[in-house]
């Protein structure tokens, strides 16, 4: 699979797809210290902050990739080609508190062009952000009342903003 760097003005996705239906690896941590943690991602965003191209990715505060969020200053999100759906699903429903889950996947770490945090060789589309903002839900804040409906547990995300730094991926993400 040829990839190649995208700026990104010109990254072109369908974000609600794109998150929806592809979901994202949400990465965080050293790649070359092999201390990271991966997870999979079906909420979050991309556009434009504070006049700069972004990522903002939820992650709840009993997930174990949000330990590497306290300690590291960046992260990945990346998209696969849909054969790897079972690799994904895996992921994204065994904790890496327990075991190695990346060795039970086909999935292979690798080094990212401008952060810490590893990108995959399967990817097909990689965003490298670093990290530049959080905050946490207030329930007191939700207009829509239906919206704590998805907290049962009242394990509330903070929410992470990364400005994307870099963008790896196949012709199909370039406008």
């Amino acid at each position: 699979m040829q990839r190649i760097a995208i700026k990104p003005e010109d990254l072109l996705v369908r974000p609600h797809h794109l998150f929806d239906k592809i979901t994202f690896l949400l990465t965080c941590g050293d790649f070359a210290t092999n201390d990271f943690n991966t997870m999979t991602i079906g909420w979050g965003s991309i556009g434009t902050m504070w006049n700069r191209p972004f990522v903002m990715v939820a992650v709840r505060p009993t997930r174990y990739t949000y330990e590497f969020f306290e300690r590291y200053q960046d992260f990945t999100v990346s998209a696969f080609p849909a054969d790897f759906r079972k690799a994904l699903t895996y992921l994204g429903t065994h904790s890496g508190r327990d075991s190695d889950k990346l060795k039970e996947t086909p999935l292979v770490p690798i080094a990212s062009a401008k952060v810490k945090s590893p990108s995959f060789e399967q990817a097909e589309l990689t965003i490298e952000c670093k990290s530049i903002y959080f905050s946490d839900l207030d329930p007191a804040r939700f207009l829509d009342p239906t919206i704590d409906h998805n907290y049962p547990n009242k394990d509330y995300h903070r929410i992470f903003y990364g400005e994307i730094v870099h963008i790896l991926g196949i012709q199909d993400y370039k406008s």
